[in-house]
């Protein structure tokens, strides 16, 4: 069984091509031939590079910027040369070049669509994409989500759902370094700290989180890593409730650095306010590490579905300061209900959320196409 992942990009950047290197990695692991195709970020020059007897990438130069999409479309050339070497082609939407490039390709193989979001944003690229898009949907053999709330509930996929499934992310333990873990702890020393990670933009409504320190005594310690647009913004919304003492912006956070961090922390708590996050691979790393997690509910995203309510942590409301704050307490108020939450956060991350039950799903698909 030979199999090419077709996506986003490399270096890897966000969580969609992140799941495409795992899903390389560990198939490759497991000695199935298993190579991936997408395009450039950060000027990389592109190339062939072999991960292993079992793995390679094709990397593509980006060209184009359109409708704030990249695109490569030697990929298209790339793709009509190699689509016959392979059993399946797992295309990873959004990405209306890796589309083209399929519908384009001639290949006449088995296509597993994996579909980790609906298009929000972008409503003029979906001007553009979406009768590829449809033709995309029709064509796939099976199409997988990253949970089972978000492709039931996608408004672009109610007619297809006899064909759906899903393959939730999963990834290795993350490793922690002691000594780093005891300076972060000293830097917020006899604080309670809340972390939470991603980017500074609107849709992870960290405007909320910030608020719900209002609520909280000077014992706790909110600590958002990330940078973005908003981070001004943000900056002088502490500045201006005067929560500087209980808020803590820190900006970019290496990959080195991350578990350390998550460790550190007593709580994680995700924001968000809108479908654009759909499953925030951020939950299932703070569970790695037992960590209680407070998220929020999204109506048809996936984000509830990780964080299993009263489970491995704390489902509240959307663009609700109080509903936060009061998690925040309930947790850390009444010790059975952290160690419930810290215990049932680690098991929902084994039962679910490893890289191997992500690679084990995702094989008994392909079987059952080939």
């Amino acid at each position: 069984m030979k199999i090419l992942q077709v996506g986003k990009f490399y270096p890897i950047m966000g969580g969609v091509e992140k799941v495409m290197y795992d899903l390389v990695l560990g198939l490759s692991a497991e000695k199935i031939h298993c190579d991936m195709l997408c395009a450039t970020t950060e000027n990389h020059p592109g190339g062939t590079l072999i991960l292993n007897d079992y793995a390679k990438i094709f990397v593509i130069p980006t060209q184009i910027k359109l409708a704030a999409t990249m695109l490569a479309p030697n990929m298209i050339v790339k793709l009509r040369q190699i689509a016959h070497n392979y059993d399946i082609i797992h295309i990873h939407h959004p990405d209306p070049m890796a589309s083209l490039a399929l519908f384009l390709s001639g290949y006449k193989g088995k296509v597993v669509l994996q579909w980790h979001a609906d298009i929000l944003k972008q409503k003029t690229l979906l001007k553009l994409y979406k009768p590829l898009q449809s033709w995309l949907i029709k064509r796939a053999n099976i199409i997988v989500g990253t949970t089972p709330v978000y492709v039931k509930e996608s408004p672009f996929l109610t007619d297809v759902q006899h064909k759906i499934d899903f393959i939730p992310i999963g990834i290795e333990p993350l490793i922690a370094d002691s000594a780093r873990v005891d300076q972060i702890k000293e830097t917020y020393k006899n604080k309670k700290i809340i972390f939470s990670l991603g980017r500074l933009v609107a849709y992870k409504g960290y405007e909320y989180l910030i608020k719900a320190a209002e609520d909280l005594d000077d014992s706790y310690h909110i600590v958002i890593g990330g940078k973005g647009p908003l981070h001004d913004e943000l900056t002088a919304l502490i500045t201006s409730l005067k929560l500087s003492n209980k808020v803590s912006l820190i900006g970019f956070v290496s990959d080195e650095d991350l578990p350390n961090y998550y460790a550190a922390s007593d709580v994680f708590c995700l924001s968000s306010i809108w479908k654009t996050e759909a499953f925030a691979i951020v939950q299932i790393e703070a569970m790695s590490f037992g960590k209680p997690i407070i998220s929020t509910h999204i109506p048809t995203s996936g984000v509830s579905w990780v964080n299993a309510h009263q489970e491995s942590g704390i489902v509240v409301s959307i663009e609700s300061p109080k509903e936060i704050s009061t998690a925040i307490k309930d947790i850390f108020e009444n010790e059975a209900t952290y160690k419930k939450l810290a215990e049932g956060s680690a098991e929902r991350y084994k039962n679910l959320f490893t890289r191997k039950k992500m690679i084990d799903k995702c094989l008994s698909i392909y079987k059952k196409l080939v």
